[in-house]
């Protein structure tokens, strides 16, 4: 029996505010970084392809552990998980604090992605297993609120910080927060998962390296946009494991990463949209900053700040959509949010010729407040076809397919901004990315018209 049963309505507020205050100051850490690149180029000596992998290598680590953290909940006491996530973030950012060359760094980026990882799918699974069936909509709303603050908090603190201090200070700010919440959570984390233990499938763990190759081949493609020998080769062992892994964990008694969750309906709709919704996020914080700069000549102090307002509204919008999805039904807040997606890329690709600096960001407020409509909501429905036991296991392969699907994202807007000899001052190169993305959330318009409404109980 979980123990959050016996938990008061305080412990339980007290419990909620550690676990998404360690999630947003983690989230901090992420969106806070990419402004800090180019201040790091220069302390450490290297060049922008070199100072990329701190973001690769996170990401790879995070894609590694992400699988593994069904068996971490089902056979460690949560609130030892916990403290252990957070101390191993801690240093990761201490050693990337005291860094003296990049390696060091970089060494303090895989220790966070390990922390980051395990934490993102845990910390999802855990909310949605202590809250409600007919409250998890409204939960999982918060988190989004959290998640979509910290996307715009980050280029604002990092501006600041990097603009009157040295970086180093940037990190110790995230070091005295998750110090605080670590002497918190020995106070107010509780063991609230009932845990069904089983052995840890090294075979599986070995197989799911295919995914972390899948995922360096989508980003080495993007970035260099060429497709080498070695890399045509890398792609095609990955592509082997990855099937070795899948088969392994549809076929296994007891998996380390249950796939049968994909036959639970809904679930793989809910996870298809979720991750749909978050290649047009992720994808757009990534080719505006570009247009803002490269054709409409803005500085990147404008260009970060444009991306503000979006993500405001986001962070605005989610909780509302929580409790909307209640009220209107699923399928009619996805329906929703899917149709402001639409609309957004459709008047990137109608209007770009006229396109400026206002009419942009209203059209990222279009995209980005329809993903409020779409990603927490679509986790929740994925959630709720599933069994309460297998809710570790379908977090995770959401979160996982969100992450491959980003980056495949990221990838191709990269080579299609780039299709044909186009720069990335050219505006030709753009329209070809918002057509491909328009009539790629066509697909998830049509996912959701396929959603067999659920009862709440």
């Amino acid at each position: 029996m979980n123990e959050e049963i016996a938990m008061t309505k305080g412990q339980r507020m007290t419990f909620m505010f550690t676990l998404l205050m360690g999630s947003f100051t983690m989230s901090i850490s992420q969106s806070s970084l990419s402004t800090a690149y180019p201040t790091l180029m220069r302390y450490f000596d290297v060049s922008a392809p070199t100072i990329q992998w701190l973001t690769t290598g996170f990401m790879l680590m995070m894609c590694i552990m992400m699988p593994v953290s069904p068996w971490l909940m089902n056979n460690v006491n949560f609130k030892a998980l916990y403290l252990g996530v957070m101390i191993l973030f801690e240093l990761g950012t201490l050693l990337i604090v005291f860094a003296h060359n990049f390696w060091w760094a970089l060494g303090g980026r895989l220790l966070e992605g390990m922390a980051v990882g395990i934490r993102f799918t845990t910390f999802q699974a855990v909310l949605l297993l202590i809250s409600p069936r007919k409250n998890r909509a409204k939960t999982m709303g918060f988190v989004g609120l959290v998640l979509g603050s910290a996307l715009a908090c980050g280029p604002i603190i990092s501006g600041i910080v990097l603009n009157y201090m040295r970086w180093q200070n940037l990190f110790w700010l995230f070091m005295i927060i998750i110090a605080i919440l670590i002497i918190m959570s020995l106070f107010s984390m509780r063991d609230v998962v009932e845990r069904h233990e089983y052995q840890l499938d090294f075979v599986a763990v070995l197989y799911s390296v295919g995914l972390v190759g899948l995922l360096y081949f989508i980003n080495s493609w993007g970035s260099s946009r060429t497709l080498s020998l070695w890399l045509g080769g890398e792609f095609v062992i990955s592509a082997i494991l990855t099937a070795l892994f899948v088969q392994r964990n549809l076929t296994a008694p007891k998996p380390m990463l249950d796939l049968k969750v994909l036959r639970y309906g809904n679930f793989d709709i809910g996870m298809l949209l979720t991750g749909l919704a978050y290649i047009s996020l992720i994808v757009t914080t990534v080719l505006y900053p570009m247009f803002y700069q490269d054709v409409l000549g803005y500085s990147p102090l404008v260009s970060g700040l444009a991306l503000v307002p979006p993500a405001i509204l986001l962070s605005i919008l989610n909780p509302l959509t929580g409790r909307l999805t209640g009220k209107l039904g699923m399928k009619r807040t996805l329906l929703i949010g899917m149709v402001m997606i639409l609309a957004g890329w459709a008047g990137l690709e109608i209007f770009m010729q006229q396109l400026h600096l206002l009419s942009m960001i209203l059209l990222a407020c279009l995209i980005e407040g329809g993903n409020a409509f779409v990603m927490m909501p679509a986790t929740t429905l994925g959630a709720n076809s599933l069994p309460e036991h297998l809710i570790p296991h379908g977090t995770a392969v959401t979160t996982t397919m969100r992450q491959i699907l980003g980056s495949l994202g990221v990838a191709l807007a990269m080579l299609l901004v780039t299709y044909a000899g186009h720069t990335t001052m050219e505006k030709a190169g753009y329209g070809y990315a918002f057509g491909f993305f328009f009539a790629l959330e066509l697909v998830g318009l049509i996912l959701a018209l396929m959603i067999k409404e659920q009862r709440t109980a």
